[in-house]
């Protein structure tokens, strides 16, 4: 990726950062916050690029692909936030827009088969209760000259069954690119990196919920979303990956970040958590602003997935009609 600095681009950062989160972010964040000790300088969060591997590592990326396209879809360029080996995450532009799903569908029931109790997650792909940006990218949207995304926001068929109560496997297994689980709000949640194998977090420009679509329209998240639903909380359920394994929010029970410290080869922990109405001792994963955000790997056995057609990722091309308003 090219760098480029220019001025205007500088200033179209510094005026979203600081701009307040959107109105319906907002209502979306818990009512009374405890307070929380934050451990991460969000103005030199470190990048992740070159942090994947072939096996189980804290802080990286075990991922399935090992091989990258270095010109495979996604930014252009790499963006003025971005500052050698760490990124502000203050600084970054947003996709412009914000899109509401009324036709957003998401249910969670449980089923029994024999002696099996299954989780079974239901939906249409798009974001519940939640906004988007404006997909593809408009031309006169400042972020169309470092992400120029092409894609637009479509209906998914979302059916899992997942375990209700999961267990470990003998062995972690890799992530796979495109989803790994799925955010409470509907959303798919995708690994860390982008089709090139960069952080996409930090390189990628996403919407004001964080969140993007591929190229078969699947909309997304890789890392954190400031409209996800008890995000800051304590320990609170904000998502499952495809092994059953909950994924929960930025803090532990106390207020304290958890960070990559914290964390096994994963990215995730033992601890007693709310789990199914009752508070357990269990595995689970841990959302963070620090790389690689979501998952590192599976601890479980994760359900299979039908493949995407080839290639993944992301699409070229001009941008085509906007999404619905």
């Amino acid at each position: 990726m090219t760098r480029i600095t220019p001025l205007r681009i500088l200033a179209c950062a510094a005026l979203l950062s600081a701009l307040a989160v959107p109105q319906r972010a907002q209502q979306l964040a818990p009512a009374n916050t405890p307070t929380r000790q934050d451990r991460l300088d969000i103005h030199k969060l470190p990048l992740g690029d070159g942090r994947v591997s072939d096996h189980p590592q804290a802080g990286y990326v075990y991922s399935c692909q090992q091989r990258f396209n270095a010109h495979a879809p996604g930014a252009q360029v790499v963006g003025p936030w971005i500052h050698g080996s760490t990124w502000d995450l203050t600084q970054k532009l947003h996709v412009q827009g914000t899109v509401h799903w009324p036709n957003a569908q998401f249910r969670i029931d449980t089923t029994t088969s024999g002696r099996i109790v299954s989780r079974v997650l239901t939906g249409n792909g798009l974001p519940v209760d939640t906004p988007t940006g404006t997909f593809p990218v408009a031309t006169s949207d400042p972020a169309f000259q470092i992400d120029r995304n092409p894609n637009s926001i479509q209906q998914q068929k979302l059916a899992l069954t997942l375990p209700l109560n999961p267990e470990a496997a003998s062995q972690p297994a890799c992530v796979p690119m495109g989803m790994i689980g799925v955010a409470l709000n509907g959303v798919a949640i995708y690994n860390a990196l982008d089709a090139g194998g960069h952080d996409a977090v930090a390189h990628e420009v996403q919407d004001l919920c964080s969140g993007h679509p591929e190229m078969t329209g699947e909309y997304h998240y890789h890392g954190p979303s400031p409209c996800l639903p008890n995000e800051n909380g304590n320990e609170v359920l904000i998502g499952y990956a495809l092994d059953g394994f909950g994924i929960y929010s930025l803090y532990d029970a106390n207020g304290r970040e958890l960070t990559d410290a914290d964390l096994d080869a994963c990215h995730g922990r033992t601890s007693e958590v709310l789990w199914d109405g009752k508070r357990t001792s269990i595995y689970h994963y841990v959302l963070t602003r620090e790389y690689p955000y979501t998952l590192g790997c599976f601890r479980g056995t994760p359900v299979s997935l039908p493949r995407k057609p080839p290639p993944f990722g992301r699409g070229f091309g001009p941008p085509g009609p906007p999404p619905m308003l």
